[in-house]
């Protein structure tokens, strides 16, 4: 053995020690099982370290990045691909799920270890099955198994290294560099972006105005609501911002960490492409050990005097009560037994409260992502009946929603899986800042109302990404 690795022990908590030799005998076992062709995955337990302050030291030449920030529960920060998908079309999430089981099927990870540290392929959907103009937009779906993952929970941490044998690429070489990326990693600060969260956003340059359209077009939606044509439309607006000086997105992660701690915060990025960031209030589904969890949220009031009104308010409670209703056939419709409280409670997420109504039920035999795809979209992001809503929002929205209110999040080599809705959120890149929030219309909405949502939902955005104070003037757009 090398000595530059013999002297070396990996810092974890007291109940687990790893040697380098222990690392590479789990190595060569790996490499037995794959009989040198595939993809072997090691993992090492590390001293508590935070993911999201380590991402950027994560960082591989193709630039993906993605963190998953349900802090106090998984962290998980990964970057660069081993395996990836990109497709779009109406068989996606059953073709997300075929490749998910492949790509963890096939890997050879001979080490125990706890489920935050398992292998996971990370996932994110687009809004509607394909892009409006072919070429245009996000793909249906984007999977990818990451190279490097660095996993979080309470005070466990594990950093794990997945590459195909081959070529350069040994078993040896594999169990080397992630000792070495191990080491690399203990020596730095506990925490080298302490603080950042705190740092001052920048001013809003401009910002481009959005209520005059957004107007006519809720007032074409709630004809079609109130003539009976659809029971509920969730409409859309996307605000363009100009920042007085390009952001990290990471820092802004750290800010949302702060201002959204009940949210799960999330980034994905390919290459220099933009940026999508934001932290979730909204759970499309979990599965954990065979049992599933969703949320039903829907029904929005800033904190403070009009939150609790809100439990009281006939239009906000038939408008929750339609994706609870909603939700629950869906699942039964698929042979599930679901459960729910009676009533809704207030779930408070930054400066919003929204009425929340979680769903339970046993998984059984049906695959996850096949459940994804029942649910997506719920009425809390689209409407009823889905496929009228669906069709009126390509007609009436003046933009692609790609990753907006979609799914992103990840399933595990066991089949735990974790997706989030994507709202709450914006896409970075440079200076340019793009905010997407929406606003339900059943009978009996006013337009006024829906406006008025709107414009809370944007400037909580814009306040918890870009920091109190840095308003953007609509009266100025952006060209």
């Amino acid at each position: 053995m090398s000595s530059r690795f013999s002297p070396l022990r990996v810092q974890a908590p007291s109940s687990v020690t790893t040697s380098f030799s222990d690392l590479l005998a789990a190595a060569g076992e790996g490499a037995r099982q794959l009989e040198g062709d595939g993809v072997l995955s090691l993992a090492l337990p590390l001293a508590g370290r935070d993911p999201l302050a380590l991402l950027s030291q994560l960082d591989q030449g193709d630039r993906f990045r993605f963190l998953w920030d349900s802090a106090p529960g998984l962290c998980l920060a990964a970057s660069g691909r081993c395996n990836s998908l990109e497709l779009s079309g109406p068989r996606r999430f059953e073709l997300a799920q075929r490749f998910s089981a492949i790509s963890l099927g096939r890997l050879a990870a001979p080490q125990a270890c706890p489920p935050l540290a398992r292998p996971r392929v990370l996932l994110a959907f687009s809004f509607f099955d394909s892009p409006l103009q072919e070429g245009e937009g996000v793909p249906g779906v984007q999977a990818v198994l990451p190279r490097w993952q660095l996993s979080r929970q309470g005070r466990h941490c594990w950093l794990r290294l997945q590459r195909t044998l081959g070529g350069d690429v040994s078993a040896r070489s594999l169990a080397e560099e992630l000792w070495e990326q191990a080491a690399r990693l203990a020596q730095l600060p506990a925490d080298p972006n302490a603080g950042q969260g705190d740092a001052p956003g920048p001013a809003i340059l401009e910002g481009s105005s959005w209520q005059e359209g957004y107007r006519s077009v809720v007032e074409r939606g709630l004809e079609l609501v109130e003539g009976g044509e659809l029971r509920k439309l969730v409409l859309a607006v996307r605000q363009q911002l100009l920042l007085a000086h390009p952001l990290d997105p990471l820092q802004l992660l750290a800010q949302l960490r702060q201002r959204q701690p009940g949210s799960c915060r999330f980034l994905w990025q390919r290459a220099e492409g933009p940026a999508l960031l934001g932290a979730s209030p909204e759970r499309l589904l979990t599965v954990r050990q065979g049992q599933l969890r969703s949320d039903a949220l829907a029904g929005t009031a800033p904190v403070g005097a009009q939150a609790t009104p809100l439990l009281q308010s006939d239009k906000d409670r038939r408008e929750h009560e339609l994706v609870v209703e909603a939700i629950t056939a869906v699942l039964q419709q698929c042979g599930l037994s679901p459960r729910r409280p009676r009533h809704p409670r207030l779930a408070r997420h930054g400066q919003l409260v929204h009425l929340h109504t979680p769903i339970t039920a046993a998984l059984g035999e049906q695959q996850p992502l096949a459940l994804a795809a029942a649910l997506h979209p719920t009425p809390a992001v689209a409407g009823l009946p889905r496929r009228q809503a669906m069709a009126a929002l390509r007609s009436l929205e003046p933009f692609e929603r790609g990753f907006y209110a979609a799914p992103i999040g990840w399933i595990d080599s066991e089949g735990d899986t974790e997706l989030r809705v994507a709202i709450r959120s914006g896409s970075l890149q440079g200076r340019r800042l793009e905010l997407t929030a929406g606003a339900g219309l059943v009978r009996g909405s006013a337009v006024e109302r829906e406006l008025a949502e709107v414009a809370l939902k944007l400037g909580v955005l814009q306040q918890q990404l870009t920091g109190p104070g840095a308003q953007a003037a609509s009266s100025r757009s952006i060209s």
